[in-house]
């Protein structure tokens, strides 16, 4: 899939209310993965639930 495809879009994180944007680049790799939601969720708040996640199965 070409990103020509795709435009950036920008999205409105449901943890902290940030704007962030999912470049086209990025909407390639997720239909390439078969993923069909757009992230819900900026950069950061992504990381910070990957380590509380990985904090809360090593207990």
């Amino acid at each position: 899939m070409a990103e020509a495809e795709f435009k950036d879009k920008t999205i409105k994180c449901v943890d902290c209310g940030t704007e962030f944007v999912f470049t086209a680049r990025d909407q390639v790799f997720y239909a390439e993965k078969g993923f069909t939601n757009e992230p819900k969720r900026c950069k950061a708040c992504r990381d910070a639930r990957k380590t509380e996640k990985r904090n809360n199965t090593s207990k």
